[in-house]
């Protein structure tokens, strides 16, 4: 599934980079273009998205003429402190055209210095929550997911907890962006929403974590043992408050 959507972003990358990559806000020719990918996990998705943005903006600098002034590439690749970043240096592609480093931490922060960055690229990952809406928790709320390990289907205190969270993560993420990004930067986000009408032939993207979530509750029942519900910190938003936010 990853791997799909990398490969359908391939289009927009070379489009995006086509139409508004500019070369000239390179201020120094000895600068290299840096990209970041935000959630990279050990790859081997990560380095096919990375070398099609350096293949794009390769392909702008030679239909320019601008070939023998092609600068060097730094590509930081970003996850969690916990994510295996060894696996993920082991994995480099040999003959990859950039420099590498490994940058832990979450992105709902900052992570690089003012200015720095040319192209930011995100996939599967901001939907990630930054943390499991502590009201889901408490069962004294209206928000308290008894039975169930994420908001699909859940009743309305629930659904508001994890948009609540979501509205306050993705804003935190573009103002950590907006410093970091260069002026006239791009940023490519591909993440799963809730269109404004889903038809019955349509599957929610959070169907899985509902499907799971009977599945272990099942199990627990059957085992006797106890089993608390609600921990799942990711959300599909829906299309309009993606776009109300980036305005």
């Amino acid at each position: 599934m990853f791997r799909d959507t990398i490969k359908a972003g391939e289009e927009f990358i070379k489009e995006a980079i086509a139409k508004n990559f500019n070369h000239t806000f390179l201020v120094e020719p000895t600068r290299p273009i840096c990209i970041a990918d935000l959630g990279c996990s050990t790859g081997p998705n990560t380095f096919i998205a990375m070398q099609s943005i350096i293949d794009a903006i390769d392909l702008q600098f030679q239909s320019k003429g601008l070939a023998a002034q092609m600068p060097e590439f730094q590509v930081f690749f970003n996850d969690h402190v916990l994510n295996d970043f060894n696996t993920l240096y082991k994995n480099l592609p040999p003959n990859k055209k950039y420099f590498a480093a490994g940058v832990p931490g979450s992105f709902h922060g900052r992570l690089f210095p003012k200015a720095t960055l040319h192209f930011v690229h995100s996939s599967s990952s901001l939907f990630w929550l930054s943390k499991v809406p502590k009201e889901i928790m408490d069962k004294s709320s209206s928000a308290w997911n008894k039975g169930r390990i994420h908001h699909l289907n859940a009743p309305k205190g629930v659904v508001d907890a994890y948009e609540a969270q979501y509205k306050v993560d993705l804003e935190n993420f573009l103002n950590a962006r907006a410093e970091e990004v260069v002026e006239n930067g791009l940023m490519l986000l591909q993440f799963p929403v809730v269109t404004d009408m889903i038809l019955d032939s349509d599957v929610h993207p959070s169907k899985p974590f509902e499907i799971m979530g009977s599945c272990l509750l099942k199990m627990a029942k059957e085992s006797g043992h106890l089993y608390i519900v609600g921990r799942i910190p990711l959300v599909a938003s829906a299309v309009q408050i993606n776009k109300q936010m980036a305005r």
